[in-house]
């Protein structure tokens, strides 16, 4: 798998990919946050300090709804990016994940993928070996994409439920988004954002639960959108409103 992400990374520009682990700069598993849930209380502090300086408040609400999306965003830009360049998906188990905070604001600036084992397509030039798992075409890639970033979203929503007053069906709603947007957003990072459409279309082809909707992208005279499932809750900040798409705003 590290070759597999090593060339990932190499054509990504906006977050630091890598598949090794550094003994320094403030890198941390998922599996170390959801088994102690103080680091979530850490970082919504540290992201409190980084929106009073700007804003002059950090409402409980927006320090929440940023976390939830902000760690959710780990699985499936990781699941994404490895999707999209390689046709190979990653376990994502919470131990196999990485990613460490930026210093310009508290949000995942790097993430590593650690697990050797990998799902790809009958073509993949290490589908003979050990670590991979081989399946039968495009479809089924992207139905275990989808399971296994399920897997990992419904580790993290009930431990990250504890720490916050956001409901089960709101960090579900986050986890579709996160998902759907991770998948556009790598096609728009390599500059063609049909192509992100069109596997975010594969991934979430229709309603799968727990996960709140089918892709919610959509072309519009303005190009690609979507609307969201969840609330970030910038809306809270002062002289700030809702998004485009917010949920409060938009009809389903």
């Amino acid at each position: 798998m590290a070759t597999s992400v090593a060339r990932a990374g190499a054509r990504q520009r906006r977050t630091e990919f890598r598949a090794d682990l550094p003994g320094s700069g403030g890198w941390q598993r998922c599996s170390e946050l959801l088994e102690d849930v103080a680091r979530f209380e850490v970082w919504r502090k540290l992201l409190g300090e980084w929106l009073r300086e700007r804003f002059g408040e950090a409402p409980d609400r927006t320090t929440a709804g940023y976390v939830m999306s902000w760690y959710l965003s780990v699985p499936a830009y990781a699941a994404a990016l490895l999707m999209s360049h390689e046709r190979r998906v990653p376990l994502l188990r919470p131990g196999e994940l990485a990613f460490r905070l930026g210093n310009d604001r508290p949000h995942p600036d790097g993430i590593a993928v650690l697990g050797a084992e990998f799902y790809c397509l009958p073509d993949d030039p290490g589908a003979g070996g050990p670590a991979a798992t081989v399946v039968a075409d495009e479809h089924a890639l992207a139905a275990v994409l989808r399971a296994r970033y399920i897997a990992h979203a419904a580790k993290f929503i009930p431990v990250y439920a504890k720490t916050t007053r956001l409901g089960r069906r709101t960090l579900w709603a986050a986890a579709t988004d996160a998902l759907d947007n991770a998948l556009w957003w790598v096609g728009r990072q390599d500059g063609d954002e049909a192509a992100g459409a069109a596997e975010a279309a594969r991934v979430l082809d229709a309603r799968h639960a727990p996960l709140t909707s089918a892709s919610a992208l959509r072309l519009s005279a303005d190009g690609w959108t979507r609307r969201r499932e969840s609330c970030c809750f910038s809306y809270l900040l002062p002289d700030e409103s809702e998004c485009a798409e917010c949920p409060r705003i938009c009809p389903r």
